[in-house]
């Protein structure tokens, strides 16, 4: 087997090079992980030509003040993750490529990151490593080594509708491993050269693929924590983040108050707190309170009651849309508002191509700046954007 290792700080192994594959090749998209690796396996068992790509992201030797102390859950992305894809693709016999995106990681995801935090929204940084790197530079640099399609281990579907002329993002038949509410953002060309394999099996089936494959990941743990947050800890990210750039966070105190006006506390941070959140507010007011939004203006924290958190509309911003180019008037879909939220009835009204109002039948919890609305009907992705 051929290897050819494009530039990665994190690699001193020497370069080898791969003749380029077939232009009927498919890309497969390497994490190192048992999914994305059984991917590779089960389209090199049915025969397909495919090649192995890993995505360096992340060097994991920055910022070593906040590597956690003692055993750490495993996250994404990681050294040992390269190493393992590397091992995948010299078992499979396949070429095997490793690609530097370092600093396009760092320009479209932590740097967003950041700045989100601290204008008060939440981010989703796995989205944006989706839509901006994952399916928009990696398909670029497949088409540059030959392949035309690139096949990632996401549990979602793709079909094409013969009648609409569009392709469709689906469900993935395991809801509990769905990652669509990930995928929201991918385009209609992104769709059409995309194959997700596990989109019709589940977790369990996906382990016993692997086993009987032989893939040499097929008993690793799944991946817990985002790949540049070791510990888990946004703050602690964000602050060292920022002194290795130079600045820092804005530290300064301000008043915690209720949305009555009446202060009730002190805060250390914008930056510490996000929409929901109960522990950590150092309130002792005899009843519980949460943070039900950031006044980045007067810098103020401003916490509520539980029915404080609970809204029937909001808008959103960056609206991809899947089903349509955009859809005329109001539609009715169900909207998820995190990853674990069950999706809600709802009606979509596009305000432009690119914004929209999503009015709920029924006032939800915590609808948090930043974070993604994605519309659905029935297994089907309408599209979703940015929660303003």
């Amino acid at each position: 087997m051929s290897v050819k290792t494009f530039p990665v700080q994190t690699s001193a192994e020497s370069e080898t090079f791969a003749p380029a594959p077939p232009a009927n090749a498919t890309a497969v998209a390497m994490s190192g992980g048992v999914d994305s690796s059984t991917v590779a396996a089960i389209l090199n068992d049915r025969g397909q030509t495919i090649v192995g790509l890993t995505m360096q992201l992340w060097n994991q030797r920055r910022l070593p003040e906040l590597a956690a102390q003692g055993p750490t859950q495993h996250r994404c992305c990681s050294i040992d993750d390269v190493y393992d894809a590397r091992r995948v693709a010299e078992h499979l016999g396949i070429p095997y490529y490793v690609i530097n995106f370092e600093r396009e990681f760092e320009d479209t995801v932590i740097q967003p990151f950041v700045k989100d935090y601290l204008e008060g929204r939440t981010p989703i940084p796995c989205t944006r490593c989706n839509n901006d790197v994952k399916f928009d530079k990696l398909l670029a640099t497949a088409r540059q080594i030959g392949a035309e399609r690139i096949a990632t281990g996401h549990y979602a579907r793709v079909r094409f509708n013969s009648q609409t002329e569009r392709y469709e993002l689906l469900r993935a038949v395991d809801e509990s491993k769905d990652q669509t509410y990930f995928l929201f953002g991918l385009k209609q060309e992104q769709l059409a050269r995309t194959e997700f394999p596990l989109g019709e099996l589940t977790k369990h089936e996906v382990r016993e693929i692997a086993r009987r494959l032989a893939v040499p990941v097929a008993e690793k743990p799944e991946s817990q924590e985002i790949c540049f947050v070791p510990t888990g800890n946004y703050v602690r990210f964000i602050e060292g983040y920022l002194s290795e750039q130079g600045s820092a966070a804005p530290t300064g105190e301000g008043p915690i108050v209720t949305t009555t006006g009446e202060e009730v506390g002190r805060h250390n941070g914008l930056h510490h707190y996000t929409v929901g959140q109960r522990r950590g507010l150092g309130l002792f007011v005899g009843r519980p309170l949460y943070v039900v939004g950031l006044d980045r203006a007067n810098n103020r924290l401003i916490v509520g009651e539980d029915q404080d958190l609970r809204s029937s509309v909001c808008e959103v911003r960056d609206v991809n849309w899947i089903a349509w180019a955009v859809p005329n008037g109001s539609i009715p879909a169900t909207v998820r508002i995190r990853n674990r939220h069950v999706p809600a009835a709802a009606t979509i009204t596009a305000l432009s191509a690119d914004t929209a109002r999503v009015t709920f039948r029924e006032p939800q919890r915590a609808i948090t700046p930043g974070q993604a609305a994605v519309f659905y009907s029935g297994e089907q992705v309408l599209g979703g954007g940015w929660i303003q």
